[in-house]
């Protein structure tokens, strides 16, 4: 978001605020500024439209309404009641929590978020100290095109990449209408209207090789409304998956331990490690890359004993982790 919208923005939430009458568009452009450098009615009527979509997307819940029944048109205002952060309580553990989720993040897209919400929660009175130390320095890994898409998505942008299938190493141009980047089963996915199919479809980030290119004008793409972007990588509104799975991995999981993975896998028997008892699953991989990211992540808990190749991928992250520590 450039500097000058982020400025209009603000007056337009303070002009807002600051009034219990309903102001029309006609007066806001009038006394707030960065609006009256637009040049014509169609310019500032295109422009308003998408602050409000942004206020919105942003949580600021706008009123419209009349003053009395005699004003011929709806204006705006922000009931104050509605837009301050209420009573907030955390638990020492769920603080602790808050600051760990925050330093997640750090790439600049996410990370002007996350603080954000960080200083929301002070604000409330929620004391999160997002500097305590912890044994290892986190961190969410998140595929090259990440980025450029969240970007996109941020300034409702369409895009155009390369992307390849899994049944094909062919690479094919696509040009999508983006709503969303979400994350499903330790993989990010973006979710938004397909221009080339006419239809809507989900892209897994790991597929798409080259640069990701923006076009056309800000504000061009708006996400619908009824659309769960997670359902929709799920499987409810379809998309591109594998239809088959790559493999199918045999771990062991410490008792009443990594619930994440027994979500997604099937007990098969029961075992002890280390004189540590826990059940053996089994479970299908679409992608193992990502998934020896996802099951390093649950430690010792977790054990692949099967195939070799997916224990061999997750020990190699557990030795990077080892080495970053020693540094």
């Amino acid at each position: 978001m450039s500097t000058a919208r982020a400025e209009r923005l603000v007056n337009l939430v303070l002009a807002l605020l600051s009034t219990r009458q309903y102001l029309t568009s006609e007066r806001i452009r009038g006394i707030v500024p960065g609006y009256i450098d637009a040049t014509s009615d169609e310019a500032f009527s295109r422009m308003f439209e998408r602050d409000k979509a942004e206020l919105r997307d942003l949580g600021i819940p706008l009123e419209t309404g009349r003053n009395s029944a005699f004003d011929p048109v709806e204006g705006y205002r922000i009931a104050r009641r509605d837009y301050e952060l209420g009573d907030v309580e955390l638990a020492p553990d769920e603080a602790a929590a808050v600051a760990l989720a925050v330093r997640l993040w750090d790439s600049p897209e996410l990370t002007g978020q996350a603080q954000g919400a960080l200083v929301k929660l002070r604000a409330a009175g929620v004391e999160v100290d997002e500097h305590a130390a912890t044994p290892v320095e986190p961190r969410v890994h998140a595929e090259p095109a990440f980025a450029p898409l969240l970007s996109a998505v941020q300034a409702g942008r369409v895009v155009r990449f390369d992307y390849r299938r899994s049944s094909s190493p062919e690479r094919r141009p696509r040009t999508v209408e983006p709503w969303g980047v979400v994350s499903w089963r330790a993989r990010w996915y973006l979710v938004g209207h397909d221009r080339d199919r006419d239809a809507p479809r989900c892209f897994r980030l790991s597929r798409i090789t080259g640069p990701v290119r923006a076009l056309g004008r800000p504000g061009a793409v708006t996400r619908p409304q009824d659309v769960n972007l997670l359902e929709f990588v799920a499987g409810v509104g379809g998309g591109e998956r594998d239809p088959q799975p790559v493999m199918r991995a045999r771990l062991w999981l410490a008792e009443g331990r990594a619930a994440g993975i027994r979500r997604h896998a099937t007990v098969v028997g029961r075992r002890a490690v280390a004189d540590v008892d826990g059940d053996v699953v089994e479970l299908d991989l679409w992608a193992p890359e990502s998934a020896a990211d996802w099951i390093a992540g649950h430690g010792p808990d977790a054990l692949v004993l099967e195939p070799d190749v997916l224990a061999k991928a997750v020990a190699d992250r557990w030795e990077r982790v080892v080495q970053e520590v020693r540094r």
